[in-house]
């Protein structure tokens, strides 16, 4: 039988999906990210790291997802709270789905890559076993060329260097279109969402 409970604080905090089994507690994945996480402008269930659960669910493996997800978040945020995030109990699985906004404020790209490494080494010094997913961000060409292709270019950077799993771009087939975006043209629709849950399942089941 197995027990779930739902907690969702409003306000830029976090939703956290808990479940346990009749055997102890499941294995935990944290997601850290910014308001693409948290599903603003939907309802906590139809964000990404919430369909990411159903899936997990599906497919009868023992993790439970915590989204960690906050609105208007940086790399820079990220690495402020992720030992919060993490929490006592830490994270057998983290995905890290920072910088969009570093992008957006035109932070540069190598404060933003020292930033996402930062936070994955917090992370092994929590937990020298944690499998962590990183997830990347690209920018829109009024960015400029140069910035773009700088930004971009930190993920596989960051990805390398720390030996982490890659997932290119979390917007994969969502970013741009106008059908899978609310009206704001950044947050994805539930639709949207539905996507990026079935991108990022593809790289995260073959970590589970």
């Amino acid at each position: 039988m197995v027990a779930c409970t739902l907690l969702m604080v409003t306000g830029g905090a976090v939703s956290v999906a808990h479940a346990q089994n009749a055997n102890g507690q499941k294995k935990r994945i944290v997601v850290l990210g910014d308001s693409i996480t948290a599903g603003y402008g939907l309802d906590p269930d139809e964000a990404y790291p919430s369909l990411l659960q159903k899936k997990i669910d599906a497919a009868q493996l023992p993790y439970a997802v915590t989204n960690a997800g906050v609105s208007g978040d940086t790399s820079a945020g990220g690495l402020r709270r992720i030992d919060w995030a993490l929490g006592q109990q830490g994270a057998d699985v983290l995905i890290i789905a920072l910088g969009g906004n570093d992008g957006l404020r035109g932070v540069a790209p190598a404060e933003t890559e020292k930033n996402l490494t930062g936070i994955i080494t917090k992370a092994r010094a929590k937990n020298p076993q944690i499998k962590i997913v990183l997830i990347g961000m690209e920018m829109p060409p009024n960015m400029g060329a140069e910035f773009t292709a700088s930004f971009k270019a930190v993920f596989p950077k960051v990805a390398t260097a720390k030996n982490v799993q890659l997932i290119p771009f979390l917007l994969q087939g969502v970013g741009g279109d106008m059908k899978l975006n609310q009206p704001d043209r950044i947050h994805p629709t539930a639709e949207g969402q539905k996507i990026i849950a079935d991108h990022v399942w593809k790289d995260l089941e073959k970590q589970l």
